[in-house]
């Protein structure tokens, strides 16, 4: 079969491998439809600390059971899965404490281990969810995005009428957005590209600011009557949006780190102090799949919002590159067979 492989930064190409037998408690999926992430982008771009390579990438994914384990009956073939790519060991202390998306030594598909960007792969079958059957394959792919978001907003638990202020308005911040208002929260969305920005207009976000022409902080204010935002998603892991989150806050505010700084970030903490903030981290997910499946399939969120172009599996590596030279031209580029 074919899969993705990035050789070492800068070389991606199909690679065939063989098509792996089936094991104990595992399920043989048929990919009909897998993402591209920016953690993709990112293997190819460098050296990425948390990746191995020779890596073949991919954990944005939906498709068909082919094969189960004969002692496995949660699955039958033909179901329409998607994956939980976030494989955790069940022994360590977060783990114990249910949760997984905290393992100490949390392994991603696509990044720790081999991923999901492959005409077949095996997946262990208690990490698959069975998907509706309204939806499109592309749809469907894109729930794991989705999750991030969905744990990001329950990080912070904005109330309805509550302001939440998303910092990056890429894939995952346009959700987040989008989410936080579909719950009743109004967003205010902040990036430095204007396109991002006039794109999340399109889908319904309101209020967006563009802090390369105007004071964010001065629009917050007057966004909220004086009080800054009572919540605060930083998506984007730039030094700048991650030390703005405690200026953009209330007092008392409510903060999750979302985004993956590329290094250490000096931020003013006696704004925490000051402002009894709470600052919390948001890692991957963690019981959130079968939520965002429910709003995909109700059509309470458009998922074609945060989807940039859709492309035959075969032409994965060179949509990849293009989307790592011009980053701004997409949110998500998705494959399909």
């Amino acid at each position: 079969m074919k899969a993705v492989c990035i050789e070492e930064p800068g070389k991606i190409y199909l690679k065939e491998i063989p098509i792996p037998s089936i094991m104990p408690g595992m399920a043989l999926i048929k990919v009909k439809a897998v993402g591209i992430c920016g953690s993709d982008v990112n293997a190819y771009r460098y050296r990425h600390p948390n990746c191995h390579y020779p890596l073949i990438i991919g954990h944005e994914t939906a498709g068909i059971v082919v094969e189960t384990d004969e002692e496995n009956s949660g699955f039958c073939i033909g179901d329409r899965v998607v994956l939980d790519p976030y494989l955790y060991c069940g022994k360590c202390y977060p783990c114990l404490k249910g949760r997984t998306n905290c393992c100490e030594h949390l392994e991603v598909l696509g990044c720790q281990t081999d991923g999901s960007m492959c005409e077949y792969c095996l997946h262990p079958a208690k990490m698959l969810i069975k998907a509706p059957k309204n939806l499109s394959w592309p749809h469907l792919s894109m729930a794991e995005p989705l999750t991030i978001a969905l744990h990001a907003v329950h990080t912070i638990e904005p109330k309805p009428s509550e302001h939440v202020t998303i910092i990056g308005a890429g894939a995952i911040g346009l959700l987040s957005a989008m989410v936080a208002k579909l719950y009743g929260a109004e967003p205010i969305l902040v990036d430095i590209v204007q396109e991002r920005l006039d794109e999340a207009k399109r889908h319904g976000i309101e209020h967006t600011i563009n802090p390369a022409a105007e004071n964010a902080v001065m629009r917050i204010k007057e966004l909220t009557n004086g009080r800054m935002s009572e919540t605060v998603i930083e998506a984007s892991g730039a030094g700048a949006g991650v030390a703005n989150s405690l200026h953009y806050a209330s007092y008392l505010g409510r903060i999750a780190l979302l985004g993956w700084p590329k290094g250490e970030i000096t931020l003013p903490t006696s704004l925490i102090t000051k402002k009894e903030l709470v600052v919390k981290g948001s890692r991957t997910s963690k019981g959130e799949f079968g939520e965002a499946l429910e709003l995909i399939s109700s059509g309470r969120l458009d998922m074609s919002a945060i989807i940039s172009k859709v492309v035959p599996f075969e032409e994965l590596p060179e949509a990849l590159v293009e989307q790592s030279e011009h980053p701004n031209d997409y949110l998500k580029i998705v494959g399909v067979r």
